[in-house]
């Protein structure tokens, strides 16, 4: 499998694509896109979708096609494209499956806390992206970082994806990315997608979200020092199965992370 690392010396690197595994047909599109795009600019790309979602607000909300299901769907995209795959694990007997198909093992942010899921990750020989949780201080992702480290693992990332600010809204501490780094001693990203979220303020309760928000903050997350990006991407996002208020258009996508790499660059050259 495709060797993976968080952070590089020739840009940041990018997670990218859309919430949930969709049909073959959209995640084949995206994938392509985002190839394309990561031979353009020169820096690392990952692929991402869940094939599960756990956390949705309500019992009948979509949470794509399952373990099984998704994981095939996620190898096809590898084998089709070449990129590493990163996806979500909610529960410890999920670890070992996914690790047999994708490069990347992502800890959601309200599972930030869950000790044995954490060293089941870091068992499983993989990088582990870990999201800090949305009511969680910097420092305090300290010990989430160990107990992936104690399983085993040694490229482990966090990324910040915003913090609640009163109820159904997130806010975002660009002071972040530096106490994250100095906290854990690990790579920080900047999850530009769901730290526009408006937790329970969509359609049927919901999340909702301020898209229009995404390219301010993204581009003050590359000069503020994130080594990183993960962004959420649809061809349609009004169509998409989850998420729909703060997915990127993919026919958008381009611009906006050719700007963010290039204030990245500027930024360190400073």
């Amino acid at each position: 499998m495709t060797e993976w690392r968080f952070r590089t010396d020739a840009g940041p690197s990018l997670i990218a694509g859309p919430c949930v595994v969709e049909t073959d047909e959209t995640l084949l599109r995206v994938a392509e896109r985002l190839a394309l795009l990561g031979r353009s600019l020169g820096i690392p790309v990952c692929f991402k979708a869940s094939f599960d979602k756990a956390n949705r607000s309500r019992i009948g909300a979509a949470r794509g096609p399952g373990l099984e299901a998704g994981l095939a769907a996620l190898d096809r995209v590898r084998r089709n494209t070449g990129l590493p795959i990163l996806t979500d694990v909610h529960e410890t007997g999920q670890v070992a499956a996914a690790a047999e198909v994708v490069d990347v093992l992502q800890v959601p942010a309200f599972l930030s806390r869950q000790t044995d899921l954490l060293v089941a990750c870091g068992r499983a020989g993989k990088p582990v992206n870990v999201k800090k949780g949305q009511w969680m201080d910097p420092d305090a992702m300290a010990g989430a970082v160990a107990k992936v480290r104690a399983g085993g693992a040694t490229e482990v990332a966090v990324t910040e994806r915003g913090t609640f600010f009163g109820y159904g809204d997130l806010v975002v501490d660009m002071r972040n990315f530096e106490r994250l780094r100095d906290a854990t001693a690990a790579p920080t990203l900047f999850d530009a997608t769901h730290s526009v979220q408006r937790p329970g303020r969509g359609v049927e309760g919901a999340s909702g979200g301020a898209r229009e928000c995404i390219p301010a903050l993204l581009v003050a997350a590359a000069a503020a020092g994130a080594d990183g990006f993960f962004l959420e991407t649809h061809p349609d996002p009004a169509a998409a199965w989850s998420d729909a208020d703060t997915q990127w258009p993919l026919d958008q996508l381009e611009p906006l992370v050719r700007r963010a790499v290039a204030v990245w660059h500027a930024s360190r050259a400073a």
